[in-house]
């Protein structure tokens, strides 16, 4: 491991560190530590997240920067740089962590570990002729996109600080650089199984097989079908949070198996975006040139992906080839079903039907077809829908929704429920706020001005969705029309 950095004073921030991972065979990962960083500046520290890890929210901000910058690193990490592959655009490639480093593992008060990465700290051997560093915008876009899931309810890794080094990023141009603390269950991917089963034994999926049961599924991890019960959690896991992704219009863009997480887990936030008008061939990125990550392939191709999990298992799930097949398929075969049931039930809260009847997926399909065909924003919809003023938007006045209202009013009707309490319902799931492409850019921007008064407002809003306070108004209107064509760009 190089010596590169300055050893860690004996402050007492609470860190609390673990690092599990490196009992797995080393072709696993390389050990590494940051390369420092000339003039480390604390640009957002997140301090629900610091205290829920069980640290010291004023020392960390303070003298507790130069870890956050990879400068000094804490006393019990062992700083690694993860080696997996993964399918790109469907295209199979080893990979790895080409800018991030894994501390460890911090081990809250309650028995719980989360994996603490910092993303731009360096060179790894995995960094393919990169420059292992991250430029301030993307890092920031990270944070209030991952925070913004959070505060959606949608499972997603966090962001616990982002830091400018005092550097900067050669890209189209000369950037800001920065460095972003990541906080997750784990990083172990669908590309981490890839990798071990493309370039190690089949005593090396195991391993990690083992330990990522252990780690995520204890109650399974010695049970006799395992790896089947492995695979049908893992499904389940991402059926969940694709249907979630689908239910406010969140756009991942770059859904390759390296970003498919067995934690369940939303990773790594490059051109992802939130769709404004009901689209469902949206693409925001500027590399999905087919439109393979469109938003309405989302749960497509996360089956996908997780045949590719699957196929790293077969030896696994039966000696029998065969056999091992045919409980790969039929696992596989479930995706759509349990996407379909949580979206279906999803889309059923937005609605404020809390029984389930038979026209319910007709009502969700005509709306949505409607709202497509007017190019309505998909929020505003729902939103408009939920506080009951239909107007202000052309969909409410066309003849095609008033006969769906029609519908709607009828269906409500056979609610157990009150009509407060439905109404209710569709508060909880219906967000009167997202993080808008517009504001987003417009925060980030200014950001790499060094004004970070709007990021923060942008951030204090997104921290209550579901509050439909009168702070929030501005927040949810429409971007101008010179912002409809907008593009996002991976941080490398």
């Amino acid at each position: 491991m190089k010596k590169e950095w300055i050893e860690m004073k004996k402050i007492n921030i609470g860190w609390n560190f673990d690092n599990s991972y490196i009992h797995l065979p080393e072709k696993f990962y390389s050990k590494q530590g940051p390369t420092p960083v000339s003039s480390p500046e604390l640009v957002i520290l997140n301090k629900s997240l610091s205290k829920s890890l069980g640290l010291d929210i004023d020392i960390l901000q303070n003298s507790g920067i130069g870890i956050l910058a990879g400068n000094e690193v804490p006393e019990g990490t062992t700083p690694i740089a993860q080696a997996y592959a993964g399918h790109q655009f469907g295209h199979f490639t080893m990979l790895g962590d080409g800018r991030a480093l894994l501390l460890g593992e911090q081990i809250t008060s309650d028995g719980r570990r989360f994996d603490i990465q910092l993303k731009g700290a360096g060179r790894t051997p995995y960094s393919r002729g990169g420059d292992g560093r991250a430029a301030l915008g993307p890092m920031l876009r990270e944070y209030i996109i991952s925070e913004a899931l959070h505060y959606l309810n949608i499972p997603t890794t966090r962001s616990l600080a982002v830091i400018t080094t005092g550097q900067r990023v050669i890209r189209e141009r000369a950037l800001p650089g920065a460095i972003l603390t990541r906080v997750a269950s784990s990083h172990i991917r669908v590309g981490t199984f890839q990798y071990a089963a493309a370039y190690g034994s089949m005593k090396d999926v195991q391993l990690l097989a083992e330990y990522t049961l252990q780690r995520h599924f204890p109650d399974i991890a010695f049970h006799e079908k395992r790896f089947t019960l492995l695979l049908r959690e893992v499904i389940k896991k991402q059926a969940q949070l694709i249907a979630k992704w689908q239910l406010v219009g969140f756009i991942h863009g770059v859904m390759n198996t390296d970003n498919m997480t067995i934690s369940g887990e939303s990773i790594d936030f490059g051109p992802c975006a939130f769709m404004d008008a009901y689209y469902p061939g949206t693409v925001f990125s500027s590399i999905d040139t087919a439109g393979r990550y469109a938003y309405g392939n989302q749960p497509q191709i996360a089956a996908w992906n997780l045949a590719r999990f699957a196929e790293t298992l077969l030896p696994l799930l039966h000696e029998n080839e065969d056999k091992a097949l045919n409980i790969a398929n039929e696992e596989i075969s479930n995706f759509k079903t349990i996407y379909a049931y949580h979206w279906l039930n999803g889309m059923r809260a937005k609605l404020g039907f809390f029984n389930e009847e038979e026209e319910d997926e007709s009502i969700v399909t005509e709306l949505l077809n409607i709202m497509e065909k007017y190019k309505a924003d998909y929020t505003n919809t729902f939103r408009n829908l939920t506080l009951g003023k239909l107007e202000g938007m052309d969909i409410f006045s066309t003849a095609e929704f008033l006969d769906w209202k029609e519908k709607w009013d009828i269906r409500r009707k056979k609610e157990n429920k009150s009509k407060e309490e439905s109404n209710q319902l569709m508060r909880e799931n219906n967000p009167a706020i997202i993080p808008r492409n517009h504001r987003v850019e417009e925060a980030l921007e200014a950001a790499e001005k060094g004004n970070f008064s709007i990021m923060e407002k942008l951030l204090d809003v997104l921290d209550h969705p579901y509050e439909y306070s009168p702070q929030q108004e501005e927040f949810s209107m429409l971007p101008p029309a010179s912002a409809c064509s907008y593009r996002t760009f991976c941080g490398t």
